[in-house]
């Protein structure tokens, strides 16, 4: 007998755009500009945004300047909107302290991501994890397993273990391969909606089965990114390809050093005053930024 693959619901929507954080001139906080960004996104197709995550900076933000963004970001976009808060750290209690402050904020869900450094086996991240669905058992959660920043992997048996936790409804996939998508699937069944990591994988984890994709790139190509999507799921599978190598070049060069410094980057080159990531990271050099320039500019000619 042949298996029938079952679709996953997709909790959030289709396309979350990972959020940078705006700064001043001074390097502080830019609340009203984080705002604008926000209902701009939203204008532009996301379907939701992720506030403190990696591209947020989220490692030199603070956990009051987090607050406030969230707030920021909630109160910029109102109640119709998915808005996920990073809460992720490699101290549990921090974590869950985070997790239940983003609720409070009124976050509609919470990406945590794999504790980065102090590399736990697969028993302590599933206390990790187990310990914030408890905390929080209202808030719906996204697991978010990127390897390459943390040192450590999320073993899909161990998601497995934890679907018992009603609000654990997703995940975000970072390891760099399809094959994490395909092996979540079979561990935890359609229950669990798998989200790309990378928009340059975005169509090949779309055939397989993710739901969607948290996005860097929808910063400036959202509407783009939402069309591929649409028309992959609606059939037409030619067009959706022409989207995923029509992009490739941006999708290259915005990761062709650390995120968030190009993303940042071409912000700057669209008009959006963002501001340069903190130290330690620096700002794209000026010979990536005119690479990015011109691939911006070939991307938008009619």
């Amino acid at each position: 007998m042949s298996p029938i693959a079952e679709s996953s619901p997709a909790p959030f929507g289709r396309l979350l755009t990972a959020m940078v954080t705006p700064f001043d001139c001074d390097g502080q906080l830019d609340l009203a500009l984080a705002g604008r960004l926000a209902r701009y996104l939203i204008d532009e197709e996301s379907d939701g945004l992720v506030v403190c995550g990696t591209t947020g900076e989220s490692p030199t933000l603070s956990w009051a300047e987090q607050h406030q963004l969230i707030n920021a970001v909630r109160q910029a976009v109102g109640p119709g909107v998915n808005v996920l808060a990073g809460t992720g750290s490699n101290s549990t209690e921090e974590a869950v302290e985070a997790t239940i402050k983003a609720e409070e904020a009124g976050a509609d869900g919470a990406l945590v991501v794999v504790p980065y450094y102090n590399k736990p086996p697969q028993e302590g991240l599933e206390a990790h994890f187990r310990a914030i669905a408890t905390a929080t058992p209202e808030l719906p959660l996204m697991l978010y397993n990127i390897p390459g920043r943390t040192g450590c992997s999320l073993s899909p048996i161990t998601v497995a273990r934890l679907m018992d936790c009603k609000n654990v409804l997703s995940f975000k996939a970072a390891s760099g391969t399809t094959q994490e998508v395909t092996q979540l699937r079979l561990q935890c069944g359609p229950r669990l909606a798998v989200y790309s990591g990378d928009d340059a994988l975005l169509l090949p984890m779309l055939s397989v089965g993710a739901v969607g994709v948290v996005s860097v790139a929808s910063h400036v190509v959202g509407r783009r990114l939402n069309a591929m999507i649409k028309a992959y799921l609606s059939g037409q599978s030619a067009l959706a390809l022409g989207y995923h190598e029509q992009l490739q070049p941006l999708f290259k060069a915005l990761f062709s050093t650390t995120n968030p410094i190009p993303i940042k980057a071409a912000l700057e080159l669209s008009g959006w005053p963002v501001g340069p990531p903190r130290s330690p990271l620096l700002p794209l050099n000026a010979d990536m930024k005119e690479k990015l320039s011109d691939i911006l500019m070939a991307i938008h000619q009619p």
